[in-house]
């Protein structure tokens, strides 16, 4: 008996062609997706940077204007002339939205580190760039108005019979400048915060 044997021939042209076209396509579209990975990981390192500096400079003016008090040397038999942030409400209120802006900060910091592990997720971004907004609203409303009774305590207003104390109480509004400093500091930080959330979203 003699053995039948079958060949069966393969164009060269149709395999190489299978061969080659699927590797390009899949190098292609890891180099696309590795590229808006690595971008998108860069924004959010930086976001969580800044985010560390923003906490420093926010509880800088809030532990600064909590520690303004002063006491003048001299005093009378009923009298004590002293200086303090709880004698003006403006200032009560800046030391609490700092300290505010302050513990939201830290607790954003996860959030900032999800969009580092997973720099093409969105919903971290958008919840970052909502909140970050209104705390920063929130930041310049506090910077403001300690600014504006800064402004009188170095100044004064002779219409409504304010007189400048900046000249008695040195100290005193030495660090309550420097507290509204720092927290216009972290107002601008906040901005670029917002600003890098919204370029990581229209990237997407």
């Amino acid at each position: 008996m003699k053995n039948e044997s079958t060949v069966i021939d393969v164009p060269a042209e149709s395999s190489s062609a299978m061969k080659g076209s699927a590797p390009l396509i899949g190098v292609a579209r890891d180099h696309t997706t590795n590229g808006s990975g690595g971008y998108k990981r860069g924004l959010s390192i930086f976001d969580f940077l800044l985010r560390l500096a923003a906490i420093i400079a926010a509880s800088v003016a809030a532990g600064t204007m909590f520690t303004s008090d002063e006491t003048l040397p001299f005093f009378t038999q009923f009298l004590q002339f002293e200086a303090g942030y709880d004698d003006l409400p403006t200032f009560q209120f800046f030391v609490i939205a700092m300290s505010m802006i302050s513990g939201y900060l830290l607790l954003s910091l996860p959030f900032s580190v999800v969009t580092i592990v997973r720099p093409l997720a969105t919903a971290p971004r958008l919840l970052l760039l909502v909140l970050d907004t209104a705390a920063m609203a929130f930041n310049m409303a506090a910077a403001s108005s300690a600014a504006a009774i800064g402004y009188l305590a170095h100044n004064g207003n002779q219409n409504t019979n304010w007189l400048p104390i900046c000249q008695q109480f040195g100290d005193f509004c030495q660090k309550t400048s420097g507290a509204v400093v720092s927290s216009f500091v972290s107002v601008v930080f906040f901005i670029i915060l917002v600003v890098l959330s919204g370029v990581a979203l229209k990237r997407h």
